[in-house]
């Protein structure tokens, strides 16, 4: 009786490759016998690299669906020497890419991406005006760069680079090792060209064979409107040069505490001193903004810290429309020195004051 190659990955009909892909990847993980000792782990391992075999080639698949058979396995392993097989599909070891590159189309053998550069950081301390209008900076980073007299190969010439003898070029190297549920191989990273598949033969002085150097790099940042501290600027392509290309650059924006102006979000706020004839009487006075000077009316009797605001005087929102608001608290200053005059007078204002708390009084003990 044909083996349920679907039931046996956990998969349905309708599963594509990328899903059977999963799926092997999944189980063959959990009972691969170099990582499960239990008892029927290699059994198991086997019948799964079976299914994956034949679902994960569409001609093998569709005979499988049409006849419950995929040519030459003829529903199970038995008459075929799996051995022959395992070797074939570039080995179990824990090199799972090569057993995924075999099943599923891609190329049988080693695959080594080139590594990006690092990411680099910079903390940039601006102005509260930076933060209000936005700016272009210049900061200075240091970084690594491809070195540019030898383009970053790491050799002295061309001819100098040569094909890797130990690995011939692959950038990599195979071991097998025959064993009772069959022959093993294992794939691992050329350690003479550490996986390029390539050696130097004379280096580059410049770089001493690194093909990178160290550099000062002058680089334009521009800081949007309405930006907060923490927030990170990503400047793309400006990090650690690397075989893969740069990486990029993060600048951590840091707003200065300002004079007179404290902020809240895009909110800003501002303590604005009145004598104690403005707040009685009430005047226009004139006002700091990020933006210049702006009058505010000051309606008569107005009480120390009392709140203003002065729409859309604050900030622009970073990512969208409009502006925060200046909050204006005013705060009613006592005079420390008199002249005589100004005591007569605030004398004669205190006794009508008196007169007048002194007849409210006297009504409010009348009605008791």
């Amino acid at each position: 009786m044909a083996k349920d190659y679907y039931k046996i990955l956990g998969v349905d009909k309708e599963s594509t490759k990328q899903d059977i892909k999963k799926a092997y990847k999944r189980l063959a993980k959990k009972h691969h016998p170099d990582l499960n000792k239990e008892e029927g782990a290699a059994d198991k391992f086997k019948e799964i690299n079976e299914a994956a075999a034949v679902l994960g080639d569409d001609n093998k698949r569709q005979q499988y669906d049409q006849f419950g058979s995929a040519g030459g396995f003829n529903g199970n392993f038995s008459g075929s020497d799996f051995s022959d097989f395992m070797s074939d599909a570039g080995g179990f070891g824990f090199d799972f890419g090569n057993i995924f590159d075999t099943f599923f189309g891609g190329r049988n053998g080693f695959s080594r991406r080139p590594r990006k550069g690092s990411d680099l950081r910079y903390d940039l301390q601006i102005e509260l005006e930076d933060a209000a209008f936005g700016a272009e900076k210049e900061i200075y980073v240091t970084r690594t760069e491809q070195c540019k007299k030898c383009d970053g190969t790491g050799a002295k010439n061309k001819s100098d680079i040569k094909t890797c003898d130990a690995c011939e070029g692959t950038g990599y190297r195979k071991e097998t090792r025959r064993t009772a549920f069959g022959i093993f191989q294992t794939t691992s990273v050329c350690n003479e060209c550490k996986g390029k598949g390539q050696v130097i033969t004379e280096e580059c002085a410049e770089c001493n064979g690194t093909g990178r150097v160290e550099r000062d790099r002058k680089i334009k940042v521009k800081v949007p409107e309405g930006i907060e501290t923490g927030t990170s600027l990503r400047v793309s392509g400006e990090g650690e040069a690397g075989e893969g290309g740069p990486g990029d650059l993060y600048v951590v924006i840091h707003v200065k505490e300002h004079k007179i102006f404290d902020r809240d979000g895009e909110d800003i706020y501002l303590n604005a001193p009145l004598n104690f004839v403005q707040a009685a009487l009430g005047d226009s006075i004139e006002i700091p903004t990020l933006e210049g000077k702006a009058e505010l009316k000051i309606p008569a009797g107005t009480q120390t810290n009392t709140l203003f605001r002065m729409k859309e005087k604050g900030l622009p929102h970073l990512h969208g429309y409009g502006s925060g608001d200046q909050m204006v608290r005013v705060i009613v200053q006592v005079p420390e020195k008199l002249s005589k005059k100004q005591k007569e007078l605030l004398k004669e204002f205190g006794k009508d004051l008196k007169d007048k708390n002194k007849s409210f009084f006297s009504k409010i003990k009348d009605a008791f």
